[in-house]
């Protein structure tokens, strides 16, 4: 792969959905799968898949179609999930009780190490295996601990003020589930998550009767 090549964000989108799908064949003991056997799993066309591969290299042969091990592997380094990704999530609710309960995210190598607040009442409450810390805590962990991710399931009004304490502490990733997008500088990387808009486009399209690829 041309590491100076741009690759598109309806690409990276869907690279997700590859890895899945992969995981999902070798579950069922698939060795190899051709582009229009996958197409057909995904709902994605053969040239589509072809071109988005061929971003990074191709991985297929003429003839034999794709080994389904080695394409799921590649992709996991292209992800960047063949090594762990420390996380802790600031906000202490439901939605963090979820994750943390959830085995999936380890599954993939991101590691969820502690959940904080600043509800003095919630303080040593145990979500999972975890504790919950302070907010009065959390600079001193993230100075002291490899954490790489932060997850933010605070409510809107807050937070683009957590948002600063945290690029304050040298974190260069958030992944948001706050009801707001967060603009910060361009060397930090957010993921911003609206579950209300995913269920809006599933009332679309049931109120539509129609498909939204």
């Amino acid at each position: 792969m041309d590491e100076n090549k741009k690759i598109s964000s309806a690409v990276i989108k869907r690279l997700p959905r590859y890895y899945r799908y992969l995981g999902e064949l070798i579950e069922g003991g698939v060795q190899r799968i051709s582009s229009k056997e996958l197409s057909m799993k995904m709902k994605v066309t053969a040239s589509q898949i072809r071109q988005d591969l061929n971003n990074f290299g191709g991985f297929g042969q003429q003839g034999y179609g794709y080994n389904v091990q080695y394409l799921y592997n590649e992709i996991g380094k292209i992800l960047g999930i063949n090594r762990t990704h420390n996380m802790v999530i600031i906000g202490a609710g439901n939605l963090a009780s979820a994750l943390v309960n959830s085995g999936d995210f380890a599954k993939r190598g991101f590691l969820i190490q502690a959940v904080f607040d600043n509800n003095p009442t919630l303080e040593g409450l145990g979500i999972g295996d975890l504790k919950i810390k302070m907010m009065s805590e959390f600079s001193d962990y993230i100075k002291n601990n490899d954490i790489e991710i932060v997850v933010l399931t605070v409510p809107r009004q807050v937070a683009k003020d957590v948002a600063h304490i945290v690029v304050d502490c040298g974190i260069k990733a958030i992944w948001n589930f706050a009801h707001t997008d967060l603009n910060l500088s361009d060397d930090i990387i957010v993921e911003n998550v609206h579950l209300s808009e995913s269920l809006m486009r599933l009332s679309y399209t049931i109120a539509n009767n129609e498909i939204i690829n």
